[in-house]
């Protein structure tokens, strides 16, 4: 059977975000087969660590949850120097003499906290009339990158030893830490370069969820975190077997329920995907949002039966 559903990975340092997939991809596709489909719930920078939701087989149906959801970082950044990638592997155009106490930087940390504009770093991958911003950046084009509203929920100072302090932030989706640290930087008439980032959660997982490469190559699939785990925040709700083939056919089907809004659809403790409770003209009515093709193949062999 396919291997289906999800691991928090614990990205090593210098890895793009694709090539982490590829390698979940290589140990759990099986020779001469078709490869297994994959992909990841939100992109790491290979200068960043830690955590990143890779899905397999069906559970890659459900990636925005992981694209959408709440993040978590371990960010350190240098104040006395700034480089064009806003990071410490990009070419430094700007260093700062200028010196600050830990108390002027912990004065302004709580205006970086709340609902913000932010301007994504010109080397990122958001596209730009169809083209990646870093890579028109690369080519020598100018690129203007327009700003986006996102929330910093909390921001704490873990340790300050100028030039280099260190924060832990939990953000929106959308949020760039080095647009982060480069507004935190330019504010105290400085710099603001990252040299380490690390990703401690994302969607509120905790970071002992996380495997590392090496415990992934011995384990396996023993450490694949189920579907309907990863579609934790989806209520349960139970169908009958007939009921189960309708939905499983796309169909509407009308409820006695007083649940409401988007669930997990189980019949028999099998997950069938997820749908929308909506009120209906007289009862509740179960909308299919998404069907699992493996639920689907399992009730066909069995009314085949």
């Amino acid at each position: 059977m396919i291997a289906s559903g999800v691991v928090f990975l614990d990205k090593p340092l210098g890895w793009s975000s694709r090539r982490a997939v590829n390698e979940v991809v290589r140990m759990f596709s099986i020779a001469g087969k078709k490869r297994i489909k994959a992909g990841h719930a939100g992109t790491l920078d290979p200068l960043a660590t830690g955590m990143l939701p890779i899905l397999l087989g069906e559970a890659t149906r459900f990636a925005e949850l992981g694209l959408h959801a709440e993040k978590r970082y371990t960010v350190t950044f240098d104040l006395s120097y700034q480089t064009d990638t806003l990071d410490c592997e990009g070419e430094v155009i700007s260093r700062f003499d200028k010196q600050i106490e830990q108390q002027a930087f912990e004065a302004i940390i709580p205006s970086f906290m709340g609902e913000q504009q932010q301007v994504p770093p010109i080397y990122s991958a958001i596209r730009i009339d169809g083209k990646r911003a870093h890579a028109i950046a690369r080519s020598g084009e100018t690129v203007e990158m327009k700003a986006r509203s996102i929330t910093v929920h909390q921001l704490a100072l873990i340790d300050f030893d100028f030039p280099r302090a260190t924060l832990d932030v939990h953000c929106s989706k959308g949020t760039y830490i080095r647009s982060l640290a480069r507004d935190i930087g330019e504010s105290l008439g400085l710099g603001g370069c990252v040299t380490a980032l690390r990703r401690t959660s994302t969607g509120g997982w905790p970071e002992a969820m996380m495997i590392s490469l090496e415990v992934l190559q011995e384990q396996g699939e023993a450490v694949l975190l189920p579907l309907q785990h990863w579609l934790r925040d989806f209520e349960a709700y139970e169908i009958k077997q007939d009921e189960a083939k309708r939905f499983l056919n796309g169909q509407r089907i009308q409820l006695n329920t007083d649940m409401k809004g988007q669930v997990c659809v189980l019949s028999q403790g099998l997950l069938l995907g997820t749908g929308e409770l909506k009120q209906g003209q007289h009862r509740m009515v179960l909308h299919p949002v998404r069907i699992l093709p493996s639920a689907q193949k399992h009730f066909s062999s069995v009314q085949a039966i």
